[in-house]
């Protein structure tokens, strides 16, 4: 895997190898062009005493090994090179500089043979191969720059994008697991994604038609109802998952211990029905505040944005105390959300009375007795028309 670290350490060893390679042939021409540097009196007994040693060693017995050496460190260091991607690069420019830098590189050893001055050979020795040596280092950061799409015909650079997958089924009591195929090295394989634990919540985006059902949520279904799971599933475009979730919990019935029900909730055609304001679900107040709240800011979508607001959390008060007195009452016989309806629309003198028959519902009721007994009926009205009109 490529990490930032790991380019990084890659440039610092093609950098250390092409300065060796230039180390190499520095020392390559102070070696073989000797007698030039005595006339140019760049000698001294200590770097001739180095020289001496140097000579000694395999890469520096003859000319031509050493100046190999030298481009084999080069070829090493630019196979390395990553430069910036540039469309506007022709191939015929990175040919041309690297035929001629080679051409020359290797015809310099001539002008050594020479019979000239030393110093006149030496001159034309150098330059020609430091000449070639930088034509070839040209070439080759261009040529790593020259876009790999236009050497592989990949015009998407679609084979460069791919890469390993988890292609290992990994499976738990809770898990959802999504088979999938992806191209790798221009090979269809086959792989898996892993939700271990869905209960962390998973985001599901798609335009309409893009196969979020097809690829994850009839999965969902599938497995969980496989595994025991109870399950409430919201048909939008019904009965297209309410088929498919009754086929699968027919097709599973056998792996619960209680045998399940299927149960549809259709206001277009009624099947069965439930009460959200089940008595034995509320356990304390908190939870028909609950459930008041979601069904006002339900039934007032505009009012998500104005929680807090007095005339707002009147009407949820109000109706909460509504919920809870059928709750208590006869033990919630009456609870119900077209009882509660029917509730709010008696008058408010024998409401009240009624209502703050029971203590946990009094203080919710104090701010709407103490407006009744004010006639103040404005503020009265706006408190309770809001549940009222909703």
């Amino acid at each position: 895997m490529q990490t930032g670290e790991n380019i990084q350490a890659l440039r610092k060893i093609a950098d250390f190898t092409r300065l060796l390679s230039l180390v190499i042939l520095a020392i390559h021409f102070y070696i073989f062009c000797y007698p030039a540097f005595e006339q140019w009196q760049l000698t001294a007994e200590a770097t001739y005493n180095i020289i001496g040693k140097l000579k000694t060693m395999t890469a520096f017995k003859t000319e031509l090994l050493s100046k190999s050496v030298a481009l084999l460190l080069l070829l090493v260091s630019l196979v390395a090179a990553k430069g910036k991607k540039d469309e506007k690069i022709r191939k015929q420019t990175i040919i041309t500089y690297l035929v001629t830098g080679m051409m020359l590189y290797t015809i310099s050893h001539f002008f050594l043979a020479l019979k000239v001055q030393p110093d006149v050979a030496a001159f034309l020795y150098m330059g020609l191969t430091s000449f070639g040596y930088l034509l070839i280092l040209a070439g080759g950061n261009l040529l790593s720059r020259l876009l790999k799409v236009n050497l592989s015909g990949d015009t998407f650079n679609k084979d460069n994008e791919t890469f390993p997958q988890e292609e290992r089924l990994l499976e738990n009591e809770y898990s959802i697991n999504l088979p999938t195929k992806y191209w790798l090295k221009g090979k269809q394989r086959n792989g898996w994604i892993n939700i271990i634990n869905p209960f962390r919540s998973t985001l599901l985006s798609g335009s309409a038609g893009a196969g979020k059902t097809y690829f994850y949520i009839r999965h969902v279904i599938d497995q969980h109802l496989k595994k025991g799971f109870s399950m409430l599933v919201y048909d939008f475009k019904y009965a297209d998952l309410s088929t498919l979730a009754y086929n699968k919990l027919v097709k599973y019935a056998g792996n619960y211990k209680v045998k399940p029900s299927f149960y549809v909730i259709n206001f277009d055609e009624i099947m069965h029905r439930c009460n959200p304001l089940e008595p034995s679900g509320m356990t304390d107040i908190t939870d028909a505040t609950e459930s008041a709240r979601t069904i006002m800011l339900g039934l007032n979508r505009e009012w998500l944005k104005k929680q807090g607001d007095f005339f707002v959390e009147s009407a949820i008060s109000f109706v909460t105390a509504l919920i809870w007195f059928l709750k208590k009452y006869e033990n919630g016989r009456y609870c119900t959300l077209p009882h509660v309806i029917e509730l709010m629309m008696i008058d408010y003198k024998r409401l009240f009375t009624v209502l703050t028959m029971e203590e946990e519902t009094e203080p919710l009721l104090n701010p709407f007795v103490s407006a009744w007994q004010k006639e103040e009926w404005g503020q009265l009205e706006g408190q309770i028309g809001s549940a009222k009109i909703s």
